[in-house]
């Protein structure tokens, strides 16, 4: 990880840029992932949306525009593979490549081409792994300055996820990065199954809430403002990003043993740490685990009191690749622990203890 850097994160601050195109916002924009495995109702749930008030000044890149059948939501075409949408929304599709994709859309917002969008979500493919589309908004130097991840959201099929979750490990790591998880196609799924299955994905990834969806249908303003950043109260919500509660050692694993479940290797827990920590010991510590198990390393959040830094440090990481730390201006509230909130494959607990305990020097956890 890089040195954390003073003030509100990536997106504060103003830059002399002489070309427009790659003017800073005073605010970055926030991005939602919205991914699913085959046939979990991703597209029935993103169709849905697009019809909703709330989802106006919304920019949504897909994969093609046939799969979520926007006909009769059709105003005109915008520019090249964008439209605009009754609801208000821009849509456009994945050309190639994410990056190009998204720098062509934020260009085109500050050219005035399209509308001045303030909201952009992402759907992925049902194979994909989210990880790589977390890690390019996490490390491409224009979009970390222009956007910032507000949350990820996945669908889970009621009816058939349990045997998704079994035999596709890429739906496993959908649900166990997600801040929102969709219950969907209640309506056709046996209520015990649907029970089990929403116990299996608390178990799995405790902090996201599993929301249950019946034809696609949810209200779009329970599925953002995920991330650290309140709009709402133009505060940040620690509490709410972390959600630290959710990862009591008393919550059970009860299910590790069954070697045929994919789900049975995912640990999701949080470290607190009330001592001070000396940054670069630290950042040697995050570079260990991410030479060693980088791959494993699903999701990482966490909020840091560091010797000699006034406000805690924000940092954030998908696998081998971390957004740059950024040191808030003050603590949002009185509790001024660092935790550490972890989900991981094949990694237990104690081995991140243990040897946060000897980089940091040897100061007591709890």
């Amino acid at each position: 990880m890089t040195a954390p850097e003073q003030g509100q994160g990536h997106g504060q601050g103003q830059e002399q840029a002489q070309d427009q195109d790659l003017a800073i916002p005073d605010a970055p924009l926030p991005v939602s992932v919205l991914t699913g495995f085959l046939g979990s109702g991703k597209t029935t749930v993103l169709r849905h949306l697009l019809a909703q008030p709330d989802m106006a000044n919304t920019a949504v890149i897909v994969n093609e525009f046939g799969e979520i059948g926007l006909d009769h939501m059709l105003v005109e075409n915008a520019k090249e593979d964008t439209i605009l949408l009754n609801s208000g929304c821009l849509c456009c599709t994945v050309r190639g490549d994410l990056v190009e994709t998204m720098r062509r859309l934020f260009k085109q917002r500050v050219r005035r081409e399209i509308p001045p969008f303030d909201r952009l979500v992402i759907e992925t493919t049902g194979l994909a792994d989210p990880a790589p589309i977390l890690q390019t908004l996490m490390n491409d130097p224009f979009l970390v300055e222009r956007f910032r991840l507000d949350g990820v959201i996945a669908t889970v099929d009621a009816a058939n996820g349990g045997t998704t979750l079994d035999n596709h490990f890429e739906s496993v790591k959908q649900a166990a990065v997600a801040d929102r998880l969709l219950l969907t196609k209640t309506d056709a799924a046996e209520p015990d199954a649907a029970e089990a299955l929403k116990i299996r994905l608390k178990d799995l990834n405790p902090a996201a809430p599993v929301l249950p969806v019946s034809q696609g249908e949810v209200e779009a303003a329970a599925l953002f403002n995920a991330g650290l950043y309140d709009p709402t109260t133009k505060t940040l919500d620690v509490q709410r990003w972390l959600k630290p509660e959710a990862y009591d050692d008393d919550h059970g694993h009860d299910h590790h043993h069954d070697v045929n479940r994919h789900d049975a290797s995912i640990r999701a827990f949080c470290i607190t740490r009330e001592e001070p920590l000396n940054w670069d010991r630290l950042n040697s510590w995050v570079e260990m685990l991410i030479m060693l198990y980088g791959g494993n390393l699903l999701r990482i959040k966490g909020i840091l009191n560091i010797e000699d830094c006034e406000g805690p440090v924000v940092i954030h990481g998908v696998q081998h690749m971390f957004h740059p730390p950024s040191q808030l201006e003050s603590w949002p509230d009185a509790d001024h622990r660092s935790r550490l909130v972890f989900i991981t494959r094949d990694l237990e607990k104690e081995m991140f203890e243990h040897t946060l305990e000897a980089f940091a020097g040897g100061s007591d956890l709890t």
